[in-house]
């Protein structure tokens, strides 16, 4: 049974209608890996007893895998009375995988600054919060502005994990429609090029993003 053409193109607009619910998780947990990562790597570079922590939490995340942190979300926690839709688990999960990743990225922006910077909004009498939104911020989205979008576009990849909980996302779609007809190349296939071409504007994107932020600097 070879590939069918006309079966691919038929099971298009059933996956493209699930692209929206694909685009969301990935960007809401893009925006939530993000905000978490910079947090932790703010309170890692505190010192103490809560920067020690949190440096152990960033390990022990890049230390496991994806599907662990889904899994514990989605079966362990109602355990514990606490239930969590299958989208939540989702942006959740993500979301807190890819914090760990993306604390190192930010660490290694942060730590390419030139140490005269912080010493002169310190001396300037700046307050920590107006240091880091004014100074270390915009100087780090500089120096990481091309390994955040891969880990953006990684997050955009990790979405199929998802499908193992139901959530109505592109592969999930595909897998749908190969269980109904038995014909999995089509709609497997589908899904990989739409995955493509996502990726690959979203590079674009970044890529753009790169010369803008350079351009201003």
């Amino acid at each position: 049974m070879g590939f069918d053409l006309a079966f691919a193109a038929s099971s298009l607009p059933t996956i493209l209608g699930a692209i929206g619910t694909t685009l969301t998780v990935a960007l809401v947990s893009c925006i939530g890996a993000a905000a978490i990562g910079f947090l932790f790597e703010m309170v890692r570079r505190a010192g103490g007893i809560a920067g020690l922590t949190v440096g152990f939490v960033i390990d022990f995340i890049r230390s496991t895998p994806v599907l662990a942190w889904l899994y514990f979300l989605y079966f362990v926690l109602p355990f514990y009375g606490v239930r969590l839709g299958s989208m939540t688990v989702g942006v959740m999960g993500l979301s807190l995988y890819y914090s760990g990743y993306l604390a190192e990225v930010f660490k290694a922006g942060i730590d390419a600054i030139p140490k005269g910077q912080p010493e002169a909004a310190r001396a300037l009498s700046l307050r920590r919060r107006d240091a880091v939104i004014y100074v270390i911020v915009p100087q780090m989205l500089r120096n990481i502005a091309a390994p955040l979008g891969n880990y953006f576009v990684s997050i955009l990849k990790a979405t199929p994990y998802l499908a193992v909980l139901a959530v109505p996302e592109m592969l999930g779609r595909a897998f749908d429609i190969a269980s109904e007809t038995y014909r999995y190349a089509e709609p497997l296939s589908v899904a990989a090029f739409i995955f493509l071409a996502l990726a690959l504007v979203i590079s674009q994107g970044v890529k753009q993003l790169e010369r803008w932020l350079l351009a201003r600097g």
